[in-house]
């Protein structure tokens, strides 16, 4: 046999801390077909400074969809089935890098999935500039190895195959025709070159993960070996491996044999599904699921066909609606008839390659007048691959290498709905029967009509009123997933373990915009000592960090009268503009050049907080600006009078001080003490602390200047005005 290896790499990707989803790195690999061997190389590493600390990396792996997974152990959704993902942990301890390897024995082929992450986020708001972050990277590469004259084993015949040695397994393949309803496979004529015990393994599927299903026949002695399974996989190739289990320089001859059995489906003609299809695009309105009545003939069909097929195929369309959301229309309506002779199937397609980043929902509902039986149930079975044909036999779903999500419907509860998250890449196979108690008549003549809704969405309920639903990509492969808030967790954020009652998020937004009136003290002082354009920008940063904060609360309690990326620019500006005018204010320069550098500072600042909102220079560049312009100023008046400026030790004690140390409280809290969940009081207090500065660090108005004086600008009294003579003179 020839092997060919074959190596595929992807580029790192920086580690985030785990709070929703999107914190996971995804890669995306897809193993090609005979492959026998997958060998994962993965490599993790940090960084040398001092900020880097000892940290456990946690790797999952799936095959067809990208992997679930729960690290933070809260609740998915009601009706979802959630399977535990396959996952390994790399410890970056002492050293700067690590390499793991993970090897698959024969791994099935399409889609697989890694996804890496750290662990669960602390929760602090770090501000972008005050700390450095330590960098934590993963990357993930793949080797296969893929035989490339893999032997094809024919249905029907037997084919005689020699296994070299233990150490060189014999690989064969097989494929399973549409409508298996079941495989035989035998081993026979085992015989070795030393004559001795024939001892060999048949592992018949692939590996996949989180579950594997492979089956296992050991064969000991002369005697012949068979396997029996159920509901392969359809039109798909089944590899089969023989390996040796004697000594090691013996060779053993076998001979296998695979024979199919092949039910035969009964449906609607073609003819039929044309003219239902036609019907319900023109009759229908945009988007309902039309129907028809069906002909007398079509139903007399259906009768007689019932007990010489294995199953009754129902026509579905697969409807595209955006990315990741499908809609399936049944042709002939969406009620479907269910027996007890043979199981009605429906077709789900999801083998795009672009299904798998979503979530696969299934409505089943019992139309109870329609079942003459009491106590009558549909049970059904949703599966990959390949369908159950056996439901009245087997009620676990399960199938020759799968596990199925059951269903059921009867009288007494007539809804039933299930989730499938990230379903993966393949034909999905719903299948429905009526099952009747004993002793209650005979259940063959009696048939229920259950209405199927299927449809893949994104996110499921769109996360719920407490979550948002974001479109994630990883290169060209589109996923979804929910970022919760107000303290909801969970798959599609309906965990409330932790939730935020609607108290709690009143409070929080009436402290987080009534905080903002403390800035009235300080408009107040400005307008009194004449300083006019402060009190407007003032005015402009309470009113926006008003609504700003009214808009962005994560519960019910939100207002936003404006667009909310515009409400925060404005905010940001405002508030960075504040700090700008109060120290240029306090250097007390001449007023041409004090609002030259108002004007410059402004656009200057609103160039920066364009660039990057968040970075922490975008508030500490201007600050520090100011404060050298401020200080130059004082020293200039200083050297000017000969004593220390500002003069007055009250304004010291009193003001400056008080304002000072008012202004670093806020700043340190701002900087230091913000998490997620105490936002709502220590940025209310952040606030107030600067409003309170602000008002404490203006300076007093200029002495020429005379107060404002409201009962002296009234005209309805005597006063003594002052002539003011303007002299004119005349050129002759």
């Amino acid at each position: 046999s020839l092997y060919v290896s074959e190596y595929f790499s992807q580029s790192a990707q920086k580690l985030s801390f785990y709070s929703w989803y999107g914190n996971a790195k995804l890669f995306h690999f897809h193993v090609p077909e005979d492959t026998v061997l997958l060998r994962w190389l993965l490599q993790a590493s940090r960084g040398k400074g001092p900020e880097c600390t000892s940290m456990e990396i946690t790797v999952h792996f799936r095959h067809g969809a990208p992997p679930v997974i729960n690290p933070l152990g809260t609740r998915f959704p009601a009706n979802a089935t959630v399977r535990p993902s396959y996952n390994i942990s790399i410890t970056l301890s002492s050293a700067v890098q690590n390499t793991t390897f993970v090897n698959v024995t024969t791994p099935a082929a399409g889609d697989w999935f890694i996804a890496a992450h750290l662990p669960e986020a602390a929760g602090r708001i770090e501000v972008k500039g005050f700390s450095t972050p330590c960098p934590y990277m993963f990357q993930a590469d793949m080797f296969v190895l893929r035989l490339t004259d893999m032997p094809v084993l024919e249905p029907g015949v037997p084919m005689p195959h020699t296994v070299a040695s233990p150490a060189k397994p014999l690989h064969v393949k097989v494929f399973v025709p549409k409508h298996a309803s079941g495989m035989q496979f035998q081993l026979s004529s085992c015989v070795t070159s030393e004559q001795r015990a024939c001892n060999v393994r048949v592992l018949l599927g692939s590996i996949t993960l989180p579950q594997s299903f492979q089956r296992s026949l050991t064969c000991m002695g002369s005697i012949n070996c068979s396997l029996a399974l159920d509901s392969p996989p359809w039109e798909k190739w089944l590899q089969i491996m023989v390996e040796s289990l004697g000594t090691a320089n013996a060779s053993v001859s076998v001979e296998m044999l695979a024979s199919f059995t092949v039910c035969r489906p009964g449906s609607a003609s073609s003819f039929l599904n044309f003219i239902s299809l036609n019907q319900s695009q023109a009759g229908a309105r945009p988007g309902a699921a039309g129907s028809s009545a069906p002909a007398a003939g079509e139903a007399s069909h259906n009768v007689s066909g019932r007990r010489s097929s294995c199953l009754q195929s129902q026509p579905v369309v697969r409807e595209d609606l955006d990315v990741v959301s499908v809609r399936y229309r049944l042709l002939n309506g969406p009620s479907v008839p269910v027996n007890s002779l043979s199981p009605t199937l429906l077709l789900l397609n999801l083998n795009t390659g672009m299904d798998s980043g979503g979530s696969l929902v299934v409505n089943l509902l019992l139309n109870k007048t329609s079942v003459s039986l009491a106590n009558a149930t549909v049970v059904a079975c949703l599966s990959a691959a390949s369908p159950v044909l056996s439901l009245n036999a087997t009620r676990n779903c399960s199938t020759a290498f799968s596990q199925g999500y059951p269903l059921s419907v009867s009288t007494s509860s007539g809804e039933a709905m299930l989730i499938v998250l990230y379903p993966q890449t393949d034909d999905w196979f719903l299948s429905l029967q009526l099952l009747c108690p004993r002793g209650q008549g005979d259940c063959t003549s009696v048939e229920a009509k259950a209405t199927v809704f299927a449809y893949l969405t994104p996110c499921f309920n769109d996360c719920g009123p407490y979550g948002q639903c974001s479109l994630l990509r990883r290169h060209g492969y589109l996923y979804a997933g929910c970022s919760c808030k107000a303290g909801w967790g969970g798959w599609s954020c309906t965990d409330d373990t932790k939730a935020q009652t609607v108290g709690v998020q009143n409070l929080a937004t009436l402290l987080l915009t009534l905080s903002n009136l403390m800035f009235l003290p300080a408009i107040a002082v400005a307008v009194y000592r004449y300083y006019l354009v402060e009190a407007s920008v003032y005015t402009y940063t309470m009113f926006f960090s008003t609504f700003y904060h009214a808009c962005d609360q994560p519960g019910v309690a939100v207002m936003c009268i404006m667009d909310y990326d515009t409400l925060q620019y404005c905010d940001f500006l405002g508030s960075v503009v504040s700090i700008w005018v109060t120290i240029l204010c306090m250097a007390r320069v001449k007023k041409i050049l004090k609002y030259v550098l108002f004007v410059l500072g402004t656009l200057l600042i609103a160039m920066s907080l364009q660039l990057d909102r968040r970075g922490v220079w975008n508030m500490m560049g201007p600050c520090l600006f100011a404060l050298v312009i401020m200080v130059t100023a004082w020293v200039h008046h200083g050297a000017k009078r000969r004593h220390c400026y500002p003069s007055s030790w009250k304004r010291w004690v009193f003001y400056l001080l008080p304002g000072i140390t008012l202004a670093f409280i806020a700043i340190s809290v701002y900087a230091f003490m913000e998490t997620n969940e105490n936002y709502y009081y220590t940025h209310s207090i952040w606030h107030v602390l600067v409003a309170c500065s602000v008002a404490f660090l203006l300076p007093p108005r200029d002495k020429h200047k005379k107060p404002w004086a409201w009962s002296q600008k009234l005209t309805c009294r005597y006063q003594i005005c002052q002539n003011d003579r303007e002299e004119l003179y005349a050129v002759t």
